[in-house]
């Protein structure tokens, strides 16, 4: 009898070690991002399309910059500060119109978005000198510690580019070290694609 019980404590804690191990599920939530509806600051010159200040999940601040046909966004209190303020993509772009926030749920069950992902229009010059249009998902690490660029997938030519940027999110954003680690870049690249692999400068 004394064995019997011996097995099912041991049973019991094991099955409490590997419960306690396994990561909490990621949560998602979705906010629209329409610059229309955003606190607008004018630029200095011609090409310098001036900032817009928006509001994101849980009231997290969300700027957006644009000059000489590009855009940047970045998140936070220190928004104007991070290294996504100075990261865009290489070819024309502008910012779409939904962001994805990635939340793990903290001590005593308090949501935290970790990671945002937002789907870029591109505008790539080919050989023969016509513009191709597509898409990009921008995966970015929020604070603390950090908020940059930390992988990159291809929206057209993937059909499933939504969950590979979710897996770059939930995988490596939490991690990411904004100062040493290069973005990554899963599946196919289209001829629409654009990336900085390069990270912050």
């Amino acid at each position: 009898m004394r064995n019997v019980i011996f097995v099912i404590a041991a049973a019991a804690l094991v099955a409490s070690a590997a419960t306690a191990q396994s990561p909490a599920p990621v949560e998602q939530a979705y906010t629209p991002l329409d610059l229309n509806r955003c606190r607008h600051q004018k630029g200095q010159g011609p090409e310098d399309y001036g900032a817009w200040q928006c509001a994101g999940y849980g009231g997290i601040a969300v700027l957006v910059s644009g000059a000489d046909q590009r855009v940047t966004v970045s998140f936070g209190p220190n928004a104007a500060n991070e290294p996504a303020a100075s990261q865009s993509l290489p070819a024309f772009n502008s910012e779409g119109k939904t962001i994805e926030w990635r939340i793990e749920r903290g001590e005593g069950g308090v949501r935290r978005a970790f990671a945002t992902i937002l789907r870029w229009n591109t505008s790539v010059t080919q050989d023969s000198g016509a513009d191709y249009k597509g898409q990009v998902l921008v995966v970015t690490r929020l604070g603390p510690g950090g908020v940059c660029h930390v992988g990159y997938v291809d929206g057209r030519a993937n059909r499933n580019a939504n969950e590979l940027s979710q897996q770059i999110a939930d995988k490596h954003a939490r991690g990411f070290n904004c100062k040493t680690d290069k973005p990554i870049v899963l599946g196919i690249k289209g001829p629409g694609f654009s990336a900085n692999l390069d990270g912050p400068q």
